[in-house]
């Protein structure tokens, strides 16, 4: 199971390791990762699972689709590396991620 850490915009880390094939938002909600609320419960329907992800990361996943496009610009404090982590998939390749997320997951 790849491990990933989530970092709170405090500083605060949790690392975690991550089931293939669930999501981040899976990941986090199932480890009590701080700040993941997932209202929507992981169906792009809210942005409670807003996070941040830079490069070299962001080049090893998916592009987001339109249906996430238009919930992060639903979120606060929105930049380029903005994801939701509901539509984010777990795989091999995401061993050693680091997740931030914004200051309106607090």
């Amino acid at each position: 199971m790849p491990k990933i850490l989530f970092v709170e915009f405090s500083g605060a880390e949790h690392g975690v390791e991550a089931k293939v094939g669930d999501s981040l938002m899976q990941a986090a909600t199932t480890n009590l990762v701080p700040g993941i609320i997932a209202d929507c419960g992981g169906n792009c329907a809210c942005a409670t699972c807003h996070v941040y992800i830079g490069e070299p990361w962001s080049s090893r996943i998916a592009p987001p689709s339109k249906e996430e496009k238009e919930m992060i610009d639903c979120a606060l404090h929105v930049t380029a590396e903005s994801r939701l982590s509901c539509q984010v998939i777990v795989n091999d390749e995401l061993a050693g991620l680091v997740v931030r997320l914004p200051e309106s997951q607090t």
